[in-house]
């Protein structure tokens, strides 16, 4: 039986399309499972943290050059870290390594905890980045899996130089910064893939602590970020700074910080923002929430707002003082010198944007940075959720009373970059008669257009440290002339620094020796409660006394010396003018003190070899710039263990010489 044509036809067609839908069908199916990739066989067998750095591609930036090495490129990679261990990772903490110049532009997901803004440029040293929002990674097992929570990706985007195609400008290495973790070196993938698995640290010995948030932190400066009233749309904050370290110290201190959900300063009690401008809010999304608010009132809308102290005369304000610790004019010193001025705190009423008008939805701001005058250089860490603060119950009560939320930051010092020092030092010693200088540009160089900023400073005589460097030229070309040195043309350039430290050994004798140290104040200002320490590897134990200023061990440490000006002479005063201010130069604030020291306690010191110089100075928590040499001992001075054979022929020769004219 024959089949009609139509029907064929027919039947053909509805095949086709049955194949067709079929093979649509079939081809969804497969897209949906090919979306979820494939983990790396490294991460299916990490029982802690995973890292993973991909670098994905890059573009050529303007300008175009032909020098290989100075061409920029614009780069885009991914960094993912994930839990999968059995702990939860808390304030997870990310060190990148990188190597070929990089200035990093962008980290979403993720904030830098170097103290540096974007664009940075981390191409030198590397960069560590924290995680932000999401600085917690929970475990599979408490989540059910949701790989939302248990891993956090960073995008970043960035400038690189000198690695041209086909080369991949990869990092130097990848870790885990959290304590506790134990990283092996990072594993290569291909050409554009690092990654690791950080395990737990058995032989890390961690506190046992019963905490719901992470244990709080030692730091050099901590900062203590206390809620203490939550609102609807706004929140009561205290800020608590407590210096920890026995050399920390701040003066006129200045701190800010980065908002990162729009918030803004209504008000602020114990401390000010320097700028008061309400145009940043009317004009924000700030402006378009709050429509009927009288900005005019606001402290502050910056997103990075400057926060300074009150001084001294606001303590007692009963609209912006009246808080314990607060109104110390930006001073902040150690606890050696005084327990009481070692703490410094101030509150601020924070207002919130959408969506986070909820009372619970708090967040601390993130990138703080604080300095002072002439203070060490702090950098600190991002913001890590504590237990709250408590506090004693305001009743009079034996009660005590909590914060809502508590975040602390710590900070510490780290040693000043080469020609960034904010002070320098000087040596000097009785068996020689040149001065050896402060450093150039010990601290830095904005103009050297008639200097040279490399040239090594030159030798001075006793009398040229007691002028400004703009009127010690003179004095140095006829000393050089003098001593057959020579002079460098051009010139070298000033050390720069407001305040320099001379150190000058005074005298070398059987049972001991003796060393002076003068603080020379070139700035226009004063510094009150100074102080300045000395870091003596041999000669410290055989330390005995200050003469003119108080002078102690630190018991910290075994090679440093702490000193303060004593009652009444605390006071390192600012430059001046000199008597006629048309001739002479200007003098600046001076104040110093001899310095004994015994030999019983260092057996086989050498003074004259160079054991009584230090090996670090400090004023007022800032490292000094040492110079690079130390004086010598002028073949022209004659007293020494050497001069006995020449004394002993003088001897004899004037013996002999009586002996023939008789």
């Amino acid at each position: 039986m024959k089949m009609p044509r139509q029907v064929f036809l027919l039947v053909s067609v509805l095949i086709l399309l049955c194949s067709c839908i079929n093979h649509v069908c079939h081809g969804q199916d497969y897209e949906d499972e090919s979306t979820l990739a494939a983990p790396p066989p490294e991460q299916e067998d990490c029982d802690g943290i995973f890292i993973m750095y991909n670098f994905i591609k890059r573009i050529k930036e303007y300008p175009h050059v032909k020098n290989a090495s100075a061409q920029s490129w614009a780069f885009k990679s991914q960094m993912t870290v994930l839990n999968a261990g059995l702990e939860e990772l808390k304030a997870w903490k990310v060190f990148i390594g990188f190597q070929h110049n990089e200035i990093l532009v962008g980290a979403s997901g993720a904030v830098s905890i170097d103290g540096e803004d974007l664009p940075a440029k981390v191409g030198n040293n590397g960069t560590t980045l924290a995680g932000y929002p999401q600085a917690d990674l929970k475990t599979s097992i408490e989540t059910a899996g949701d790989i939302n929570q248990i891993q956090a990706r960073i995008e970043l985007t960035g400038t690189q130089f000198g690695v041209k195609p086909p080369g991949v400008p990869m990092p130097k290495k990848i870790r885990l910064e959290n304590d506790g973790y134990k990283c092996p070196a990072a594993r290569r993938r291909g050409t554009n893939t690092m990654l690791m698995c950080c395990v737990k640290d058995k032989k890390h010995k961690s506190k046992q602590t019963k905490t719901k948030f992470l244990p709080r932190q030692y730091g050099d400066l901590t900062f203590t970020y206390d809620v203490l009233q939550a609102y609807e749309g706004n929140y009561l904050a205290q800020v608590t700074m407590d210096n920890n370290h026995p050399l920390g110290r701040l003066d006129h201190w200045n701190l800010t910080w980065e908002w990162m959900r729009g918030e803004f300063i209504y008000s602020m009690r114990g401390a000010y923002t320097h700028k008061k401008d309400p145009s940043e809010c009317i004009y924000g999304v700030a402006g378009q929430y709050y429509k009927d608010f009288d900005f005019s009132q606001v402290m502050n809308c910056e997103k990075k707002p400057v926060i300074a102290d009150l001084p001294a005369d606001r303590a007692n304000d009963t609209k912006v003082g009246k808080l314990p610790y607060c109104c110390r004019n930006g001073t902040l010193l150690p606890a050696l010198m005084d327990e009481s001025k070692s703490r410094s705190i101030f509150q601020l009423q924070v207002y919130k944007i959408p969506p986070d008008m909820n009372r619970t939805a708090l967040t601390p701001p993130q990138r703080w940075k604080i300095d002072g005058v002439i203070n060490p250089e702090y950098k600190c860490g991002a913001p890590i959720r504590v237990d709250p603060t408590e506090f004693p119950d305001p009743s009079g009560l034996q009660a005590t009373s909590s914060a809502i939320a508590s975040w602390q930051v710590s900070c510490n010092i780290t040693r000043p970059k080469a020609k960034e020092s904010r002070c320098c030092v000087s040596f000097s010693a009785y068996y020689n008669e040149s001065i050896i200088p402060c450093n150039t540009c010990a601290c830095g160089c904005e103009n050297t257009d008639r200097c040279n900023p490399k040239a090594h400073a030159m030798l001075l005589p006793p009398e040229a440290i007691l002028v400004p460097f703009e009127n010690r030229t003179a004095k140095a070309k006829a000393w050089a002339k003098i001593k057959h040195y020579p002079v460098p043309n051009p010139m070298p350039c000033p050390d720069n620094c407001g305040v320099s430290i001379n150190w000058h050994i005074n005298s070398d004798y059987k049972q001991g020796w003796t060393a002076r140290i003068t603080l020379f104040n070139w700035d226009d200002f004063p510094f009150e409660d100074w102080f300045a320490a000395i870091q003596m590897k041999k000669a410290f134990p055989g330390y005995e006394k200050a003469y003119s200023f108080n002078g102690t061990k630190l018991p910290q440490t075994n090679d440093t010396i702490f000193f303060q000006g004593t009652p009444g002479m605390n006071f390192l005063v600012g430059e001046t003018n000199g008597t006629n201010p048309l001739v002479d130069p200007r003098v600046p604030g001076k104040q110093q003190s001899v310095i004994s020291f015994t030999k019983k306690t260092t057996p086989g010191i050498n003074i004259l070899r160079g054991d009584g110089f230090p090996s670090k100075v400090f004023f007022n928590g800032e490292e000094c710039s040492l110079p690079s040499s130390i004086p010598l001992r002028s073949a022209g001075y004659r007293f020494s263990t050497n001069s006995l054979p020449v004394v002993v022929i003088g001897i004899v020769t004037f013996l002999l010489m009586t002996e023939l004219f008789h």
